[in-house]
């Protein structure tokens, strides 16, 4: 079963809804307050604040030292069961040293610097929370659309109400006036006006009859609706998005892994140099609360928090962005694979083209006999019962025209071959150039030459007429192109199975040079493989089952949003809007992505640097040293989460 382009258009146009109900202030309030660490810092910094209030007004020690403890157990409760969780599991991490540090800093009587600590430390991590979620969520609202019940027909033609998410495919539900589509499905009687506005952003309602698709959440118009139900609710669309975000939060980069695995020892190390640097001044006679102090210190300031927190962020707010506007990428990896692409390979239908065929050429062979007009009408009324895309095209275009298509008799269709059907006493064919049984006019040979499908009209055995169907290029191929080719040092490829002369002319109107058509599945593989053979790091982006194999074998691949379903379950992403045009905006986006945490590492092992080197070659104040350790730690935060913001997005798509 495929994804058509109308379900994941409607997804996008969910996600914006959610996505800008989320930008109100109240909403975006009620978003932040919803998570639970942000609550808890919240609450110690009100208690800091509180103990600060009364410790500087002269209140007794016992008042405002059960404020700052109290602090300490609001913002530190969740660090130190982190802590002992990774301790049970043999590891140590930054949020066991950094309480700790607050506790030794208690124990010397630096119970404000303590406090500090802990508000600025559970303040980062909640930061670090809302990058972390704020990817799900933006989504999570596309489930709710859907209706909870459904009237559900059965064999005997009663009706019954079962929950929506207990349908199953082949159920049949009735969908009454004003209700919402339960699933997605197919029309099976009836005719009414279908509002997708909350679901594709339509303003208008759009006229769903008999074979046409519906989707749920879109509201039912004026008339009675029966469908049947043709995909399962936990594998629709939407249901598969929003498992892809859940899955892309879970996953962490290769940078955030290799930083993980050095922070084990780094803080083992933390922990050893803490112990000398109390150890052996009092084996040497120095008094006890400066060396505590000093160790104290250099254990709050020595702490990579800043370094753990560079990357992720980043990434995930890219990862958010993207799904903002239109691409779903299943995991922080991608983004740093998309930031090292040296060169794309695109596939030709459906993604330089809009996969959607249409009549280009129209020309008569027997003006003696008929005209182009009539000749179009008889054509259509031979191809209105075809589902051939060839049939659909002409009877589309007669349509566009606003010509009446005469009714047809006898009513044949041809596989291979084409159709044939008694239309106003004229026995009329609409067939393949093969298929004919006398000799093909010569004006075809220029017609394929170009890369378009032909086909002639016979009208009581004689060829009057010849039909060329074209897959259009996308509007805004030529610009996409362009832009790919600006941001990398190789041009993009053409990889397609379609003949030699439609690959020319697409890619001539894109602006490709290097193409490769007629290529079977297996060859496409082989010519990724030979560009990576090369050293290129592929980026793979294509539609088709056909694509799948090569999109596998890539560093990273990216399906368009109308493609199979076993090429959207081997990308790495999916272009929702299925829009040529988000593919070099991603691109920047994930390099821009790269750049900030570049920076972060940058201005996090500077801050460390500084800092340690101050405390053990100096006399940093225990205050300074956890504003400059924990301000690091925010910038960084902060500096991943602007990644966020669409006018990142715009700068990326204009690079």
């Amino acid at each position: 079963m495929t994804v058509t382009a109308i379900e994941v258009a409607a997804a996008e146009a969910v996600v914006d809804r959610v996505s800008s109900t989320a930008g109100r202030p109240l909403g975006w309030l009620a978003a932040l307050w919803s998570v639970m660490s942000v609550r808890w810092a919240a609450v110690a910094l009100v208690l800091f604040a509180a103990a600060l209030a009364t410790q500087v007004s002269g209140a007794p020690p016992d008042v405002w030292w059960s404020l700052y403890l109290a602090c300490y157990l609001a913002g530190g409760w969740g660090s130190a069961w982190a802590g002992a969780q990774a301790l049970r599991n043999k590891a140590l991490d930054v949020d066991l040293l950094m309480i700790v540090a607050a506790v030794g800093a208690v124990a010397i009587g630096q119970i404000f610097d303590g406090a500090l600590l802990i508000v600025i430390f559970a303040t980062s991590g909640a930061l670090d929370d809302v990058a972390t979620r704020h990817t799900a969520d933006s989504v999570k609202g596309l489930l709710d659309l859907a209706p909870e019940t459904a009237v559900v027909i059965d064999g005997h033609g009663d009706e019954r109400v079962l929950a929506a998410d207990e349908l199953v495919v082949g159920d049949r539900v009735v969908v009454r006036p004003g209700e919402r589509i339960p699933a997605d499905g197919a029309v099976l009687s009836g005719r009414s006006d279908v509002d997708q506005c909350s679901i594709t952003g339509e303003s208008i309602p759009v006229v769903r009859t008999v074979g046409d698709e519906v989707f749920a959440g879109s509201v039912n118009g004026s008339g009675v609706l029966h469908m049947v139900v043709t995909r399962d609710p936990s594998q629709s669309v939407v249901a598969r998005i929003v498992e892809m975000v859940s899955e892309a939060s879970a996953t962490k980069a290769k940078t955030q892994l290799l930083i993980e695995k050095i922070e084990q020892r780094y803080s083992v190390g933390v922990v050893v140099a803490t112990l000398a640097l109390v150890v052996v001044p009092l084996l040497w006679g120095s008094p006890l609360q400066p060396v505590l102090l000093r160790a104290m210190t250099f254990m709050i300031v020595a702490s990579p928090c800043a370094v753990v927190l560079a990357t992720m962020p980043p990434l995930l707010a890219a990862v958010a962005n993207a799904g903002r506007h239109g691409v779903l990428l299943k995991s922080a990896v991608v983004v740093e694979h998309l930031a090292d692409i040296t060169v794309v390979a695109l596939d030709k239908t459906g993604t330089l083209t809009a996969g959607t065929p249409r009549l280009t050429t129209v020309q008569t062979l027997r003006p003696d006999l008929i005209d182009e007009r009539r000749m179009l009408q008889l054509a259509a009324a031979a191809e209105q019962f075809s589902e051939h895309p060839l049939g659909r095209a002409i009877v589309e275009e007669v349509r566009q025209r606003g010509l009446a298509i005469p009714p047809a008799e006898d009513f044949r269709a041809l596989p291979g071959h084409g159709v044939r059907a008694v239309v106003c006493d004229d026995f009329v064919e609409v067939c393949s150039p093969q298929s004919f049984r006398g000799t093909p006019p010569t004006t075809l040979a220029p017609i394929v030459q170009s890369g378009a499908t032909c086909a002639l009209v016979v009208m009581n055995g004689v060829a009057v007429g010849v039909l060329a169907l074209t897959d259009v290029i996308r509007p805004d191929a030529a610009e996409s192109v362009a832009a790919l080719t600006g941001l990398m040092a190789t041009p993009p490829v053409l990889l397609t199975g379609d003949n030699a002369p439609a690959a020319q002319r697409v890619a001539r109107d894109a602006g490709i040079s290097d193409v490769r058509a007629a290529l079977l599945p297996e060859q496409k593989v082989d010519a990724v493989r030979a560009l990576q053979a090369r050293g290129h790091r592929v980026l793979v982006v294509g539609d088709g089952v056909n694509d799948a194999p090569a999109m596998a074998v890539a560093c990273t691949s990216l399906a368009m949003g109308a493609g199979a379903d076993l090429t959207l379950q081997t990308a790495d992403g999916v272009t929702v809007r299925d829009e040529l045009h988000t593919i070099p905006t991603i691109i920047g986006l994930a390099r821009q992505a790269r750049r900030v945490v570049t920076a972060n590492l940058v201005i996090a092992g500077s801050f460390l640097t500084v800092l340690v080197v101050w405390d053990l070659f100096g006399q940093l104040p225990l205050p300074l040293g956890v504003a400059g350790h924990e301000g690091s730690t925010l910038l960084v935060a902060l500096n991943g989460l602007r990644l966020l913001t669409n006018r990142t997005w715009r700068a990326a798509a204009s690079r």
